[in-house]
């Protein structure tokens, strides 16, 4: 398997726990009423599933996207951000004015 393709499943797969923290977190601290509302609805395990698997494709892409991202910086050269020039000298701009009364 290509080692693009291992890293990109692995991060899905770390996405989707991430998922599962979070939609546990949510129910733990019974956002909006969220826990009431999932275990008292005969669809409510529809309802969890899906507010896993929406987290998850999220939690999945901003993963995998930080993953490689991550994974551009080279030691030794400039960081981001960081300036072409070591030295910024001022630079003397005039203003015309026209004198009309």
């Amino acid at each position: 398997m290509p080692k693009l393709i291992r890293l990109y499943i692995t991060q899905v797969i770390w996405g989707f726990v991430i998922s599962a923290v979070f939609v546990g977190v949510l129910l733990a601290v019974n956002v909006a009423n969220l826990r009431g509302l999932i275990w008292g609805s005969d669809v409510g395990l529809v309802a969890l599933v899906m507010i896993w698997f929406m987290n998850g494709i999220v939690f999945a892409g901003v993963q995998f996207a930080y993953k490689i991202m991550s994974m551009a910086e080279r030691p030794g050269s400039p960081r981001r951000g960081s300036p072409v020039v070591n030295v910024f000298k001022p630079v003397l701009a005039k203003q015309g004015s026209r004198a009309e009364r």
